[in-house]
Formats: C-alpha cells, sequence, structure tokens
C-alpha cells in the first residue's frame, strides 16, 4: 500500500550526548487512533492485506525492542494523508 513517487528522508541532530535519528514519508499516513498499538507484536494496521504482502506485524517491535534495550525509546507523529516520522535517539559513544 504504497504511495507511488513517495519519499523517505532520514535526518539526524546533535543533542550533545545523544543523536536523534528521524524517519519520515510523505506517504499514506497513520490514523490516530492505530498509533498507541503501532508498537506491539503482531499488530498489523491493515488487517485485511495477506501476510506475504503486508508483514507479520513484528518489525516496529523488534525496533522499538532494540532502541530500548540502549536505554532510548521511539515515538511516532502520523498525519493520515500526508506522512509519518518516526523518531528515536541513541547515545553517542
Amino acid at each position: 500500500m504504497g504511495v507511488e513517487n513517495g519519499h523517505t528522508e532520514v535526518r539526524f541532530f546533535d543533542l550533545e550526548d545523544n543523536i536523534l535519528i528521524e524517519v519520515s514519508d510523505d506517504g499514506v499516513g497513520i490514523r490516530e487512533e492505530y498509533l498507541p498499538r503501532l508498537f506491539e507484536r503482531f499488530y498489523r494496521v491493515d488487517k485485511s492485506r495477506a501476510r506475504n504482502e503486508g508483514g507479520t506485524g513484528l518489525g516496529l517491535a523488534i525496533v522499538k525492542h532494540l532502541v530500548e534495550a540502549h536505554g532510548q525509546t521511539i515515538d511516532v507523529r502520523s498525519t493520515e494523508g500526508q506522512g509519518s516520522t518516526f523518531s528515536f535517539t541513541l547515545k553517542k559513544v
């Protein structure tokens, strides 16, 4: 369910002891009601799609686990019809 000719942008921001990473797209966005459950294991927003097309619902749960294993957090902002931004911080080495 991608957007034809869509764009993804990755930005990095220096925050003293951390780096803030933002990954944004100009895709279909995510309805606000789905955002609280987005990082749950096996949760899929579009349940009508077959698994071979839409994945298992583990990707964002794994990302959240990895980020939290480094003592950090991940967040998402999204507007339906305009796109999404995922942001997280990592400690500098």
